[in-house]
């Protein structure tokens, strides 16, 4: 039976993760953080089939809620990821069982980002798997207008506009918030409407949200999954990210995706999907040193 947490309260929203309980006692915790553009997304986004895998294999599964853009700002979506990272590391194990000293950041997309940018913090995970997420945010992909996305049907500003919120949100379905990041695509205003205008034109404040940047020594072991097809974030966020991390010392792993495309774990009947997930769990296993015997 899942059960809802509040992990943070804050600009009246009351922040919420889900737990998904193992079998294992004392189980090591799988937080996950789901994509979006940052503009959309629930912690109910994680496919049951993943869940299912993940517990079964001994993992407790946290999938959480976050602020979302444009009502809130990166800074403030960082503080978010900063203080579930807190409050997982030393609070929440009053309140439910699990080893605090074995927690894994896994996210998707910009879930990913958010991930990869959690081991940055002062208080940080003990592992982290980022599937086709970015190290950073200035990247020209998301600052002009995407081939992929204005072969689509175009979204005018108004509607976007029309969609955003009167106050801070912490979850919004893409039904609801899709056209957001439609219309940020393909305007090449994505980093604009995230970050703030005064933000998005301040290169060097903005390496303070660019994991890429900032990996050092104490960066966590780390697994890159990737498509080299991704038609939205591109595949080579991935294999910059490795180089940053090897030239920093820290053991981490890249799987490449032989012609995967963007959220190709969506589809769990394909063995792209089913392996990504079996080597997460081989990748934290072996991290975490713990089987299921």
């Amino acid at each position: 039976m899942a059960e809802t947490f509040i992990y943070r309260q804050v600009d009246g929203c009351s922040i919420e993760g889900v737990l998904h309980r193992s079998s294992r006692t004392h189980a090591p915790l799988l937080v996950f953080i789901h994509g979006g553009g940052l503009v959309w997304g629930t912690k109910d986004d994680l496919h049951k089939e993943q869940i299912t895998r993940y517990t079964e294999a001994g993992f407790h599964v946290f999938s959480v809620d976050y602020r979302l853009a444009p009502e809130t700002k990166l800074p403030a979506i960082r503080e978010d990821i900063e203080s579930l990272i807190k409050w997982i590391k030393t609070e929440a194990s009053s309140e439910f069982d699990f080893d605090s000293e074995r927690v894994a950041v896994v996210g998707n997309s910009a879930g990913g980002y958010l991930a990869l940018l959690s081991g940055t913090f002062e208080v940080k995970p003990d592992a982290v798997v980022s599937f086709y997420g970015y190290g950073q945010v200035t990247g020209d992909w998301y600052k002009k207008p995407s081939p992929h996305f204005t072969a689509m049907p175009a979204v005018p500003e108004v509607l976007a506009k029309q969609l955003v919120q009167p106050a801070p949100i912490s979850a919004a379905p893409i039904q609801r918030r899709y056209a957001i990041y439609l219309y940020c695509r393909q305007s090449g205003s994505w980093l604009d409407w995230v970050a703030g205008p005064k933000l998005a034109k301040d290169e060097a404040a903005l390496k303070a949200f660019a994991p890429v940047e900032l990996a050092d020594a104490a960066y966590p072991a780390t697994l890159l999954i990737h498509g080299d097809a991704d038609e939205d974030v591109p595949y080579e966020e991935s294999v910059a990210m490795k180089e940053k991390l090897d030239a920093a010392g820290i053991f981490n792993e890249l799987l490449t995706i032989q012609q995967g495309k963007h959220n190709f774990d969506a589809n769990m009947d394909d063995p792209d999907a089913i392996h990504a997930v079996e080597q997460t769990i081989r990748f934290l296993k072996e991290q975490f040193k713990f089987d299921n015997n």
